[in-house]
């Protein structure tokens, strides 16, 4: 599995049908009481506070309010910015297309999880909300992803910021990828290193089952990496990048 964040940016308008049919249907229940709780916040005069956007984010609020009946589009074309720029996804030939419908994920403060060919419309909460009555959305969804992805086989490659990785830890079986320049973690770097290597990934078509196996399929494609093994059992790898 690929873990991404989702993005600020969205794209303005989705032209499908409202949302219907999801990926990890399990999680429906949730995203249902997300959903109302989204759009009774937005309702709200302080609506900005509580939803922690800025003041030129607040005609963000009426996306929020028509998320029942909204056009969708896939998630695959939802979500723009840094990252997704970078992935290209509608740019994957046939074959890195397939392996991405089956491996990427997309977490999201207000669907839990998606794949890339899930229909969605566009909306604005962050995971890192505390939205009246459910409080934060990691804690929120922590112990609901967990029962869907807990017993998903196979190496998980976690390009998520801390933000969104507090909704689902998979442990030892995974590796988080930092990104460093001139020996310091940067940020925005970052979500064009990470959008590359999901992209390098997808395209490439191995199958690493290890933390070390991928340290050296990213080698081979180019990164400087450092594999670092857990402090204790049951943590994830970190895989340090080193860009210049």
């Amino acid at each position: 599995m690929i873990l991404l964040p989702p993005s600020e940016g969205k794209a303005a308008e989705g032209s499908g049908p409202p949302v219907g049919e999801l990926s990890f249907p399990a999680l429906d229940g949730s995203r249902k009481r997300v959903t109302n709780a989204l759009v009774r916040a937005s309702k709200r005069r302080d609506a900005i506070g509580v939803l922690g956007l800025t003041p030129g984010l607040a005609g963000e609020l009426a996306r929020n309010l028509a998320l029942r009946t909204a056009p969708t589009l896939p998630a695959a074309d939802l979500y723009t910015g840094v990252l997704y720029d970078n992935l290209g996804l509608r740019t994957l030939d046939d074959e890195a297309w397939s392996r991405a419908e089956q491996s990427v994920l997309i977490f999201s403060g207000l669907w839990g999880v998606v794949r890339i060919t899930d229909r969605i419309p566009p909306y604005r909460l962050s995971m890192g909300v505390n939205l009246p009555p459910l409080g934060g959305l990691g804690t929120f969804w922590r112990p609901r992803i967990s029962k869907v992805l807990d017993g998903v086989p196979g190496l998980v490659v976690d390009l998520r910021s801390a933000t969104y990785a507090s909704a689902w830890q998979p442990g030892g079986r995974s590796a988080t990828v930092r990104v460093f320049r001139d020996g310091k973690v940067v940020s925005h770097m970052a979500k064009a290193t990470r959008g590359e290597i999901a992209r390098a990934l997808l395209r490439e078509g191995t199958t690493p089952t290890s933390p070390e196996e991928l340290a050296k399929v990213l080698d081979t494609l180019g990164y400087r990496v450092e594999a670092v093994p857990p402090t204790r059992a049951g943590r994830p790898w970190t895989l340090d990048v080193h860009v210049t």
